[in-house]
């Protein structure tokens, strides 16, 4: 053990001799570290996506509403000069989806993503044709049905009803939707 005591304190003796006279390098900047990206909150990403579909429930009750029969929905809240002025047609359409042809899942998908789309080109009136049914199974207006639960349950939708005969009648509904 004696040798190696003696190598370590030659070589601690050898360094500092070595270093004699030389000052230290003083730094005064900090080295740049890269921020961290936010992270991506993908699960409350999905968790809203599942909340929006889950919004547009299938409850529904056939013989709510027929064939003939006008839609109409306001909110609480919601002036009757602004449901007079939508139900003559006196706001502007500024979107529009037709589901004609479409299957209910899709249907679904489509008018979540309309109105989100609307809400985003902060659109304050749409048109939503839904038809009158007299193309499915039983004659009878499924979509129609469906898109009255649907609207009411969405919190942009302030108000909606059955549009002029001119732009399609009980087959269609004008939106009036929320300010961003």
């Amino acid at each position: 053990m004696g040798k190696q005591e003696d190598n370590d304190n030659s070589d601690s003796a050898l360094f500092k001799e070595a270093m004699l006279g030389v000052k230290p390098l003083i730094c005064d900047k900090v080295a740049l570290i890269k921020p961290h990206p936010p992270p991506i909150p993908r699960q409350r990403y999905l968790d809203e996506a599942l909340v929006r579909e889950e919004m547009l429930s299938d409850d529904y009750d056939t013989a709510e509403v027929e064939t003939g029969d006008e839609l109409l929905f306001v909110r609480p809240g919601i002036q009757h000069t602004l449901l007079a002025k939508l139900r003559r047609g006196q706001f502007s359409i500024d979107g529009e989806l037709d589901l004609h042809g479409m299957t209910v899942p899709v249907a679904r998908s489509e008018v979540a993503s309309f109105l989100r789309e609307c809400q985003i080109r902060q659109i304050r009136c749409a048109r939503i044709v839904h038809g009158k049914g007299y193309g499915s199974w039983q004659k009878q207006p499924v979509l129609k049905n469906k898109v009255n639960k649907w609207l009411q349950q969405r919190c942009e939708v302030l108000a909606f009803c059955s549009a002029r005969q001119v732009d399609g009648g009980t087959g269609a509904v004008y939106v009036l939707l929320k300010r961003k």
